[in-house]
């Protein structure tokens, strides 16, 4: 039941985004005068509509994007100097113009789209990208700053009986041959919540890790508290090979793949994890760095989809960092609302997060600068506005639009590509998924 809580969850919040997403092309192109015939939620047959004002809005059967009609997209013939058709692709561009025209009324060629300026034409385009990033940031403050997320706590969960030498699994049992740990024979015990670390008061876990890793030679105090009483402790860290971590705590590994280690102080305890709020800065700076991990999957999307198709054609397992669609998203969202062991808080908090990236994937996949995406409206703005500021620094006449619509073979091209990727996804996602857990 949980699980599907959490589906409906993720219905609900991509259907919101999606709308959201065209909210921000349309309200600036209605500000900047552009009629926008149509506001649509979804491809397919519609399923309902109604019409307020000069906008038909509307809720489309296939629910896995959405559009705004702004009439006047493609300027006419006459304004760009197209001549007769010759090849397959003008007679495209030819016809994508006709459509354009047609939507004009008499009287209104002044409300088209391609008569705004390369400033209006940015902000109408950026609007539904930015509205993305807008929720991913909403979702994430809620979700950090509000909620909490899980994270090590100052309360010891666990003691290690022994010192496991450096590569050991993780379930490997103590030998007879292996030292004591120091929290053990300090006398430390699960449920002690850790107050100070030779002398120095600790307010997270990060920060007793540094003083434990920093330790070397000779006893410290540790003072914890005890069934409400505070007790002070004396421990002997050792040094011990230890694996390095990176930021988000996994284990660095060489060229080789080996796990790399240093020599640090090692007392033996684990800690309790607890949900932790954080502040807006940390959320927003987690924000930037997911941005940022994104950018970076989207900048190598050729080679991940060759390594979808292989392990969709061999039938290999896919990596945990795999690609992922709208319906392996939905499976993320259901396993987290079904973790039994978590408290619904948490499981708010994991799903937001998902949803929060899932509008970072949207704001950056957007402003890829390929006709149909917003990026190719973006780019073809910003051309035109490049001609226009060169005209005006040589003197010379100001050039017309730009010919967006000798893209649309390209944007036809790309549609159909993206198509065969999201397909592929749906069946890699279906018969091959990626978990969470």
């Amino acid at each position: 039941m949980e699980a599907l809580v959490g589906v409906l969850v993720f219905v609900v919040v991509l259907l919101g985004s999606i709308a959201l997403h065209e909210v921000g092309h349309m309200v600036p192109a209605k500000r900047f005068g552009v009629r926008v015939s149509q506001y649509m939620v979804g491809f397919g047959p519609t399923l309902w509509s109604r019409t307020k004002g000069e906008t038909e809005y509307g809720i489309k059967a296939i629910p896995l994007g959405g559009f705004v009609r702004l009439i006047g997209m493609y300027p006419p013939a006459q304004a760009v100097g197209a001549r007769e058709p010759r090849t397959w692709a003008q007679r495209l561009a030819a016809d994508a113009r006709a459509a354009s025209g047609e939507e004009i009324r008499p009287g209104e060629d002044h409300r088209a789209f391609y008569r705004l300026s390369t400033p209006k034409k940015l902000v109408v385009m950026l609007g539904g990208p930015v509205m993305n990033l807008v929720i991913a940031v909403v979702l994430v403050l809620v979700a950090y700053v509000g909620i909490g997320i899980p994270g090590p706590g100052l309360t010891v969960a666990s003691v290690s009986e022994c010192v496991v030498p450096a590569g050991a699994p993780a379930d490997r049992e103590c030998a007879p041959g292996d030292p004591a740990a120091p929290g053990a024979l300090a006398g430390l015990r699960p449920g002690d919540r850790v107050v100070s670390y030779d002398g120095v008061p600790v307010a997270s876990w990060d920060e007793l890790s540094g003083l434990i890793r920093g330790t070397r030679d000779g006893s410290v105090a540790v003072v914890v508290e005890r069934a409400g009483d505070e007790v002070e402790l004396t421990a002997t860290p050792v040094v011990a090979e230890r694996p390095v971590v990176d930021d988000q705590g996994f284990p660095v590994t060489d060229a080789a793949g080996e796990v790399v280690t240093r020599p640090v102080g090692f007392l033996g305890v684990r800690p309790q994890y607890e949900t932790q709020q954080q502040s807006v800065g940390a959320a927003l700076s987690f924000t930037a760095a997911r941005t940022w991990d994104t950018v970076s999957v989207v900048s190598t999307l050729p080679a991940r989809v060759a390594e979808l198709v292989g392990t969709t054609v061999t039938g290999g397992e896919r990596a945990d960092d795999s690609m992922v669609g709208v319906v392996g998203v939905g499976r993320f969202a259901g396993e987290i609302a079904s973790l039994d062991e978590e408290t619904v808080a948490t499981r708010a908090a994991g799903l937001l997060s998902v949803l929060a990236m899932l509008n970072l994937a949207l704001f950056v996949f957007n402003l890829i600068p390929l006709p149909p995406l917003d990026g190719g409206h973006v780019t073809a703005a910003l051309w035109e506005g490049a001609r226009r500021q060169v005209a005006r620094v040589r003197g010379a006449t100001r050039p017309g639009p730009f010919d967006t619509a000798r893209l649309v073979p390209l944007a036809y091209s790309v549609f159909v590509l993206l198509g065969a990727v999201g397909l592929l996804l749906v069946y890699a996602d279906v018969v091959n998924p990626v978990s969470v857990l």
